[in-house]
Protein backbone atom coordinates (compact mmCIF):
# COMPACT_ATOMS: atom_id res chain seq x y z
CA UNK A 1 0.00 0.00 0.00
CA UNK A 2 1.36 3.05 -0.58
CA UNK A 3 1.34 6.34 1.65
CA UNK A 4 -1.58 7.88 -0.16
CA UNK A 5 -4.72 8.98 1.79
CA UNK A 6 -8.51 9.15 0.70
CA UNK A 7 -11.12 10.86 3.15
CA UNK A 8 -14.87 10.62 2.53
CA UNK A 9 -17.24 12.82 5.19
CA UNK A 10 -20.61 11.53 6.50
CA UNK A 11 -20.06 8.69 5.02
CA UNK A 12 -21.12 6.06 7.23
CA UNK A 13 -24.37 5.11 4.77
CA UNK A 14 -25.69 6.27 1.58
CA UNK A 15 -23.51 7.29 -1.33
CA UNK A 16 -20.91 8.24 0.75
CA UNK A 17 -20.70 4.84 2.33
CA UNK A 18 -20.48 3.66 -1.58
CA UNK A 19 -17.66 5.97 -2.31
CA UNK A 20 -15.43 4.16 0.31
CA UNK A 21 -16.21 1.03 -0.93
CA UNK A 22 -15.52 1.93 -4.12
CA UNK A 23 -12.29 4.08 -2.77
CA UNK A 24 -11.11 0.74 -1.10
CA UNK A 25 -11.68 -1.40 -4.12
CA UNK A 26 -9.90 1.04 -6.72
CA UNK A 27 -7.40 3.25 -4.67
CA UNK A 28 -3.76 2.49 -3.86
CA UNK A 29 -3.99 4.11 -0.21
CA UNK A 30 -5.71 4.27 2.70
CA UNK A 31 -9.47 5.02 2.90
CA UNK A 32 -10.89 7.31 5.71
CA UNK A 33 -14.59 6.47 6.31
CA UNK A 34 -15.88 9.41 8.62
CA UNK A 35 -18.72 9.93 10.67
CA UNK A 36 -20.05 12.01 13.44
CA UNK A 37 -21.26 8.98 15.43
CA UNK A 38 -18.68 6.91 16.24
CA UNK A 39 -20.56 3.85 16.61
CA UNK A 40 -22.68 4.08 13.41
CA UNK A 41 -19.30 4.57 11.94
CA UNK A 42 -17.87 2.16 13.31
CA UNK A 43 -20.44 -0.42 12.19
CA UNK A 44 -20.50 0.47 8.63
CA UNK A 45 -16.10 -0.40 9.01
CA UNK A 46 -17.42 -3.78 10.30
CA UNK A 47 -20.30 -4.12 7.60
CA UNK A 48 -17.23 -3.54 4.81
CA UNK A 49 -14.88 -5.82 6.39
CA UNK A 50 -17.53 -8.17 5.93
CA UNK A 51 -16.57 -8.05 2.09
CA UNK A 52 -13.20 -8.03 2.51
CA UNK A 53 -12.44 -4.01 2.35
CA UNK A 54 -10.54 -2.25 5.00
CA UNK A 55 -11.40 1.50 5.57
CA UNK A 56 -10.34 2.88 8.22
CA UNK A 57 -12.45 4.76 10.68
CA UNK A 58 -12.09 8.54 12.11
CA UNK A 59 -15.01 10.79 14.38
CA UNK A 60 -15.67 13.65 11.99
CA UNK A 61 -18.50 15.97 12.35
CA UNK A 62 -18.35 19.19 9.86
CA UNK A 63 -20.60 20.94 12.13
CA UNK A 64 -17.99 20.84 14.96
CA UNK A 65 -14.75 22.81 14.44
CA UNK A 66 -13.56 21.11 17.13
CA UNK A 67 -14.02 17.85 15.71
CA UNK A 68 -12.72 18.94 12.71
CA UNK A 69 -9.54 20.65 13.92
CA UNK A 70 -8.94 17.34 15.86
CA UNK A 71 -9.31 15.02 12.74
CA UNK A 72 -6.83 17.01 10.70
CA UNK A 73 -4.24 17.22 13.28
CA UNK A 74 -4.83 13.39 13.54
CA UNK A 75 -4.41 13.27 9.57
CA UNK A 76 -1.29 15.46 9.87
CA UNK A 77 0.86 13.67 12.30
CA UNK A 78 0.20 10.01 11.33
CA UNK A 79 -0.05 11.14 7.29
CA UNK A 80 1.21 14.27 6.74
CA UNK A 81 -1.10 15.05 3.91
CA UNK A 82 -4.49 14.67 2.07
CA UNK A 83 -4.31 12.92 -1.68
CA UNK A 84 -8.49 12.79 -1.67
CA UNK A 85 -10.85 14.40 -0.70
CA UNK A 86 -14.71 13.92 -1.03
CA UNK A 87 -17.18 16.39 0.49
CA UNK A 88 -20.15 14.30 1.30
CA UNK A 89 -21.56 14.93 4.52
CA UNK A 90 -24.70 17.15 4.21
CA UNK A 91 -28.50 17.30 5.46
CA UNK A 92 -31.83 17.76 3.70
CA UNK A 93 -35.31 18.40 5.36
CA UNK A 94 -38.07 16.15 4.08
CA UNK A 95 -40.65 18.42 1.61
CA UNK A 96 -43.09 18.10 4.32
CA UNK A 97 -41.31 19.11 6.80
CA UNK A 98 -42.69 21.23 9.42
CA UNK A 99 -39.72 23.86 10.08
CA UNK A 100 -40.07 27.25 9.18
CA UNK A 101 -38.86 28.07 6.11
CA UNK A 102 -36.16 30.64 8.18
CA UNK A 103 -35.29 27.37 10.56
CA UNK A 104 -34.40 25.38 7.42
CA UNK A 105 -32.87 27.75 5.87
CA UNK A 106 -30.12 28.39 8.56
CA UNK A 107 -29.86 25.19 9.40
CA UNK A 108 -29.30 23.99 5.81
CA UNK A 109 -26.87 26.57 5.09
CA UNK A 110 -25.02 26.09 8.12
CA UNK A 111 -24.35 22.11 7.30
CA UNK A 112 -24.07 22.27 3.54
CA UNK A 113 -22.10 25.52 2.91
CA UNK A 114 -20.58 26.79 5.85
CA UNK A 115 -19.86 23.62 7.84
CA UNK A 116 -18.13 22.08 4.62
CA UNK A 117 -16.53 25.58 3.89
CA UNK A 118 -14.75 25.35 7.26
CA UNK A 119 -13.74 21.77 6.31
CA UNK A 120 -12.48 22.89 3.54
CA UNK A 121 -10.56 25.54 4.86
CA UNK A 122 -8.78 23.09 7.98
CA UNK A 123 -8.06 20.74 5.52
CA UNK A 124 -6.65 22.06 2.20
CA UNK A 125 -3.26 22.94 4.00
CA UNK A 126 -3.09 18.99 3.85
CA UNK A 127 -4.29 18.65 0.16
CA UNK A 128 -1.04 17.49 -1.99
CA UNK A 129 -0.02 18.63 -4.80
CA UNK A 130 -2.14 16.73 -7.75
CA UNK A 131 -4.74 15.94 -4.34
CA UNK A 132 -8.35 15.36 -6.10
CA UNK A 133 -11.41 17.59 -4.06
CA UNK A 134 -15.23 16.16 -5.03
CA UNK A 135 -17.66 18.39 -3.99
CA UNK A 136 -20.64 16.52 -3.67
CA UNK A 137 -23.39 18.82 -5.23
CA UNK A 138 -27.14 17.99 -6.62
CA UNK A 139 -29.25 18.28 -9.46
CA UNK A 140 -30.53 20.82 -7.46
CA UNK A 141 -27.13 22.76 -7.63
CA UNK A 142 -28.10 24.14 -10.98
CA UNK A 143 -28.15 27.52 -11.06
CA UNK A 144 -31.83 26.93 -13.30
CA UNK A 145 -33.07 26.69 -9.88
CA UNK A 146 -32.53 30.46 -8.69
CA UNK A 147 -35.60 32.24 -10.19
CA UNK A 148 -33.24 35.81 -9.89
CA UNK A 149 -31.28 36.39 -13.29
CA UNK A 150 -29.41 38.76 -11.21
CA UNK A 151 -28.53 36.23 -8.43
CA UNK A 152 -27.11 33.90 -10.94
CA UNK A 153 -25.14 36.13 -12.58
CA UNK A 154 -23.68 37.23 -9.24
CA UNK A 155 -23.38 33.36 -8.57
CA UNK A 156 -21.51 32.58 -11.92
CA UNK A 157 -19.39 35.74 -11.56
CA UNK A 158 -15.41 34.67 -12.16
CA UNK A 159 -14.41 36.87 -9.87
CA UNK A 160 -16.96 35.93 -6.88
CA UNK A 161 -14.59 35.37 -3.81
CA UNK A 162 -15.70 33.42 -0.87
CA UNK A 163 -16.76 36.72 1.20
CA UNK A 164 -19.21 38.02 -1.48
CA UNK A 165 -20.79 34.08 -1.65
CA UNK A 166 -20.89 33.51 2.00
CA UNK A 167 -22.61 36.64 1.84
CA UNK A 168 -25.04 35.87 -0.39
CA UNK A 169 -25.47 32.81 1.77
CA UNK A 170 -26.42 34.92 4.34
CA UNK A 171 -28.88 37.37 2.41
CA UNK A 172 -30.66 33.60 1.65
CA UNK A 173 -30.89 33.34 5.06
CA UNK A 174 -32.45 36.85 6.31
CA UNK A 175 -35.11 36.67 3.31
CA UNK A 176 -36.44 33.06 4.01
CA UNK A 177 -36.73 34.71 7.81
CA UNK A 178 -38.46 37.48 7.10
CA UNK A 179 -40.48 35.42 3.98
CA UNK A 180 -39.29 37.24 1.19
CA UNK A 181 -37.10 34.47 -0.46
CA UNK A 182 -39.20 32.81 -2.78
CA UNK A 183 -39.25 35.14 -5.92
CA UNK A 184 -35.56 35.11 -5.97
CA UNK A 185 -34.10 32.42 -4.22
CA UNK A 186 -37.04 29.47 -4.71
CA UNK A 187 -38.71 27.15 -2.25
CA UNK A 188 -35.87 25.08 -1.96
CA UNK A 189 -32.93 25.86 0.83
CA UNK A 190 -31.45 22.73 0.13
CA UNK A 191 -31.45 24.23 -3.66
CA UNK A 192 -29.69 27.20 -2.46
CA UNK A 193 -27.13 25.11 0.01
CA UNK A 194 -26.07 23.49 -3.26
CA UNK A 195 -25.73 26.01 -5.67
CA UNK A 196 -23.50 27.47 -2.88
CA UNK A 197 -21.23 24.94 -3.13
CA UNK A 198 -21.31 24.20 -6.61
CA UNK A 199 -20.16 28.56 -6.58
CA UNK A 200 -17.98 27.60 -4.17
CA UNK A 201 -16.50 24.97 -5.98
CA UNK A 202 -15.25 27.08 -8.71
CA UNK A 203 -13.87 29.62 -6.78
CA UNK A 204 -11.74 26.86 -4.63
CA UNK A 205 -10.22 25.86 -8.07
CA UNK A 206 -8.91 29.36 -8.81
CA UNK A 207 -7.53 29.15 -5.57
CA UNK A 208 -6.13 25.83 -5.95
CA UNK A 209 -4.30 26.05 -9.86
CA UNK A 210 -0.89 26.68 -9.03
CA UNK A 211 -1.18 23.71 -6.36
CA UNK A 212 -2.43 21.52 -9.18
CA UNK A 213 -5.44 20.29 -6.82
CA UNK A 214 -8.26 19.40 -8.85
CA UNK A 215 -11.61 20.75 -7.54
CA UNK A 216 -15.13 19.52 -8.84
CA UNK A 217 -18.56 19.68 -7.99
CA UNK A 218 -20.81 16.61 -9.08
CA UNK A 219 -24.71 15.45 -9.29
CA UNK A 220 -24.59 11.80 -8.41
CA UNK A 221 -27.75 11.21 -9.56
CA UNK A 222 -31.09 10.86 -7.91
CA UNK A 223 -30.39 7.69 -4.95
CA UNK A 224 -32.61 5.85 -3.49
CA UNK A 225 -30.88 7.10 0.31
CA UNK A 226 -33.11 8.79 3.39
CA UNK A 227 -31.48 11.96 2.13
CA UNK A 228 -34.35 11.22 -0.82
CA UNK A 229 -36.88 9.92 1.63
CA UNK A 230 -35.48 6.34 -0.52
CA UNK A 231 -37.40 7.75 -3.74
CA UNK A 232 -34.55 8.16 -5.85
CA UNK A 233 -34.21 4.94 -8.24
CA UNK A 234 -30.72 4.53 -8.60
CA UNK A 235 -28.56 2.28 -6.27
CA UNK A 236 -25.95 3.87 -3.91
CA UNK A 237 -23.70 2.43 -5.46
CA UNK A 238 -24.94 3.95 -8.86
CA UNK A 239 -24.92 7.36 -6.94
CA UNK A 240 -21.20 6.24 -6.39
CA UNK A 241 -19.66 6.20 -9.41
CA UNK A 242 -19.26 10.02 -10.71
CA UNK A 243 -18.10 10.93 -7.45
CA UNK A 244 -15.35 8.18 -7.86
CA UNK A 245 -14.53 8.84 -11.75
CA UNK A 246 -13.87 12.31 -10.32
CA UNK A 247 -11.89 11.16 -7.51
CA UNK A 248 -9.75 8.08 -9.62
CA UNK A 249 -9.97 8.32 -13.12
CA UNK A 250 -10.82 11.98 -15.14
CA UNK A 251 -8.67 13.79 -16.90
CA UNK A 252 -6.15 16.08 -15.18
CA UNK A 253 -7.55 19.06 -17.05
CA UNK A 254 -11.02 18.28 -15.70
CA UNK A 255 -11.41 20.90 -12.57
CA UNK A 256 -13.66 23.83 -11.44
CA UNK A 257 -16.38 21.92 -13.17
CA UNK A 258 -19.91 20.89 -12.79
CA UNK A 259 -20.10 16.99 -13.88
CA UNK A 260 -23.33 14.58 -14.52
CA UNK A 261 -24.04 11.43 -12.84
CA UNK A 262 -22.63 10.30 -16.64
CA UNK A 263 -19.39 12.03 -16.12
CA UNK A 264 -20.06 14.21 -18.49
CA UNK A 265 -19.30 18.09 -17.83
CA UNK A 266 -22.06 20.04 -18.26
CA UNK A 267 -22.74 23.85 -18.24
CA UNK A 268 -23.95 25.00 -14.92
CA UNK A 269 -26.66 27.42 -16.37
CA UNK A 270 -27.22 26.19 -19.33
CA UNK A 271 -29.74 22.90 -19.84
CA UNK A 272 -29.90 19.41 -17.64
CA UNK A 273 -29.66 16.65 -18.71
CA UNK A 274 -32.53 14.04 -18.28
CA UNK A 275 -32.90 11.34 -16.43
CA UNK A 276 -31.44 12.96 -13.19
Amino acid sequence: MSGKVAIVTGSNKGIGYAIVRGLCKKFDGLVYLTSRDVERGKKAVADLEKEGLHPSFHQLDITDNKSIETFRDFIKEKHGGIDILVNNAAIAFTADAPEPAGVQAEQTIAVNYFSVLNTCEKLFPLIRNGGRVVNISSVMGHLRNIPSVELKNRFKDPNLTIPELSELMRQYIEAAKQGTHAPEWGNSSYAVSKVGLTALTMIQQRMLNDRDIKVNAVHPGYVDTDMTSHKGPLTIDEGAVAPLFLALEADDSVKGQYVWRDKQIISWDGPTPTPY
